[in-house]
């Protein structure tokens, strides 16, 4: 039996063994960590973790084929085939702050690093490995929240790289194998290490820019009066361009796409390249934009009461900027610990980016926040609506119900435009939404297929209720 070993229990390395343990049941497959609590939850009937099928598939491999341990030692050392999948932080401090990936954190806890490293920790195992002979791959994650396990039981292609000698190309035939048991030969790509590396990183950083250019055309749309809808239905029926990601929103979120290119943006500047890292650095720049135009939207029509600060995402981004301007928030969210919630709304820029146990334990909580467990609690009393994600979740709300408890003029900003205007207003609500007019009556087109937006493997949405300090109280509830 071959045995897998998969070092790091997050939301790449979970999900992804326990479809190997599905499709190869051949193979014994353990996931360790150093995190007594990760490896206890996975080892429970609540997984650390949400994403649609994962508990179904754990439950039929676990204790069977798929295993999870903190004995990282032992199973390292009988593993065949080891994969590395924690979180890789950007540095902080030093050369390259801000934009390169920290090899520090990989040397204490194996973490997965991008492009231009695998060279790095093949050095780094060579120098300890004592004689035992061992050949370093590249498999790079394409997954996106809410399909992660589609994903990999469907993926559009599988990529492995690995040095291109005898030994390099017998150990990329191996882990060939493995994936062969599912997916279709001619979708399952090999390249050198270079390449699957750089691939990533180019993949995320085209499906960013993608996100950033129609939000680019957003604020163009809504300064005309032109709809973003409209406008991104007839471009995505070019063929050469495609449906898919044209959706306006108010930035993309989690970590993925930002480490990524700004890793990118510093590869390109230390190969002396400083025109397409300038390229590359405007991407982030629109999302950025496009997150302080919309709390900048929600600053001017809520009497100027807030301001907004750039973090890491559009929900924390938004708290944030609240939260300087001493808002009272109240935060509803089904999966997430009130300790996370404080602990994200508490970091520094890329604290987030750490692996769980090396981040700043929650200080005293911010005294402004409380966490509530039900969505129409959360906006009881509230001025104004910020919806910030596309789950379904929130599309079913009863907003007549919300309205009626809210304060007068009651607000809806819809920074993902999943929620029909037209009806709200009817309803009684101020509606605005991202690169539409905000007058009513304008036409909508059909829904593009396959929209959503890609993000690594995070948490689910919270709601968040804020009561604003300042000359007319007033408060906000934000579906994130």
């Amino acid at each position: 039996m071959v045995k897998i070993c998969c070092i790091g229990a997050g939301y790449v390395g979970g999900p992804t063994m326990a479809i190997i343990a599905l499709k190869c049941p051949a193979v014994e497959v353990v996931v360790v960590d150093i995190s007594v609590a990760r490896i206890t939850a996975w080892n429970s009937e609540q997984l650390p973790i949400y994403e649609p099928g994962l508990d179904d598939v754990v439950k039929e491999c676990r204790g069977r084929n798929l295993f999870f341990s903190t004995d990282v030692e032992r199973h390292v050392a009988e593993a065949d085939i080891i994969f590395v999948s924690v979180n890789t932080p950007t540095k902080t401090r030093g050369l390259g702050a801000g934009k390169a990936a920290d090899l520090t954190y990989w040397e204490l806890e194996k973490s997965t690093v991008p492009v231009k490293t695998a060279e790095a920790i093949e050095k780094i195992l060579t120098h300890n490995s004592k004689g035992i002979n061992f050949q370093i791959l590249s498999n790079p994650e394409f997954l996106a929240e809410g399909t992660a396990i589609q994903d990999l039981l469907k993926p559009d292609r599988v990529l492995i790289g690995g040095r291109e000698t005898p030994e390099g190309r017998a150990a990329v035939e191996a882990l060939k194998a493995v994936y062969a048991q599912w997916v279709p030969v001619e979708r399952i790509i090999t390249t050198n290490l270079w390449s699957a590396e750089l691939s990533k990183l180019a993949a995320n950083a085209f499906l960013a820019q993608r996100i950033s250019s129609v939000n680019a055309i957003s604020a163009l749309c809504e300064a005309t009066g032109a709809d973003v809808t409209e406008v991104a239905y007839a471009v995505g029926r070019d063929s050469r361009i495609g449906p898919k990601f044209l959706n306006a929103s108010v930035g993309f979120g989690g970590s993925c796409f930002q480490k990524d290119i700004l890793n990118l943006v510093y590869i390109c500047e230390c190969n002396g390249l400083p025109e397409v890292a300038t390229y590359w650095k405007q991407v982030i720049k629109i999302n950025d934009y496009q997150k302080s135009r919309f709390v900048n939207r929600v600053v001017s029509s809520m009497f100027n009461t807030v301001s907004g600060k750039k973090v890491a995402t559009p929900a924390i981004d938004v708290c944030k900027g609240l939260l300087g301007d001493k808002a009272a928030i109240s935060i509803y969210d089904p999966q997430v610990t009130e300790d996370q919630i404080q602990r994200d709304l508490t970091m520094n820029k890329f604290d987030w980016d750490h692996p769980i146990h090396l981040q700043p334990m929650s200080p005293t909580a911010v005294k402004q926040v409380s966490v509530v467990w039900d969505a129409y609690e959360a906006t009881r009393g509230a001025h104004a609506v910020c919806v910030l994600t596309e789950w379904d979740e929130f599309r079913a709300l009863d907003f007549q119900r919300i309205y009626n408890q809210m304060q007068k003029p009651a607000f809806i900003f819809d920074g993902r435009n999943v929620l029909d205007a037209d009806l709200l207003r009817r309803i009684g609500f101020i509606v605005y939404s991202i690169g539409k007019p905000s007058t009513p009556g304008s036409r909508t087109c059909p829904p593009s297929p396959n929209l959503t937006d890609p993000e690594e493997v995070l948490s689910p949405p919270i709601s968040l209720s804020l009561s604003l300090a300042g000359p007319r109280s007033s408060e906000i509830i934000m579906f994130v």
